[in-house]
């Protein structure tokens, strides 16, 4: 009898935890996986989390590439924010430029902001990111809004006294 039951939940346990979240996925699983979850539920893919936090958000924090690829083109909202930004912020703030990209490419707005109106293009002048700044320039991201501080990304530029980052940033 102890021997069955051993057994039992040895097999219980396995099947529980061989059983990944949508959001364990969206960080660090793969496109196959986040499929069967669709197939079974289609609208998986606009669940947030506890925290707030988006599939497509976590994706991109993570560099989940494939995953978050697939995300962009079948969420409801590319722009959702919550507290901490958006995914768009969440990939600046990683520096994976080839998501930067890709969010835009799928036409997530670099303009919005955090709780705290911090922008991407803020982010990405606050970290130094200047290739990612230039495609953010590039798609249109203001650096001359504001965030709650009172600073845009042009004057963290000027308080860092990155002349380059200056340049970018007046390019637009």
């Amino acid at each position: 009898m102890k021997q069955g039951l051993s057994i039992f939940i040895c097999f219980l346990s396995c099947c529980v935890f061989s059983q990944r979240s949508s959001f364990d996925i969206a960080r660090n699983g793969t496109l196959q996986e986040l499929e069967i979850l669709v197939t079974k539920n289609p609208k998986i893919v606009n669940y947030i989390n506890e925290d707030g936090n988006s599939m497509l958000t976590l994706a991109c924090y993570n560099g989940n590439t494939e995953v978050a690829l697939y995300l962009m083109k079948n969420v409801e909202n590319i722009n959702y924010s919550n507290k901490m930004g958006t995914a768009l912020m969440a990939a600046v703030v990683k520096n994976k430029i080839e998501l930067v990209k890709l969010l835009l490419q799928n036409g997530s707005n670099p303009n919005i902001t955090d709780e705290n109106g911090v922008t991407a293009i803020m982010y990405a002048t606050m970290f130094k990111m200047y290739d990612i700044s230039k495609i953010l320039i590039s798609y249109k991201a203001n650096p001359e809004l504001k965030d709650k501080r009172g600073n845009s990304a042009i004057d963290y530029a000027i308080i860092a006294n990155d002349d380059k980052l200056i340049e970018i940033l007046k390019s637009k």
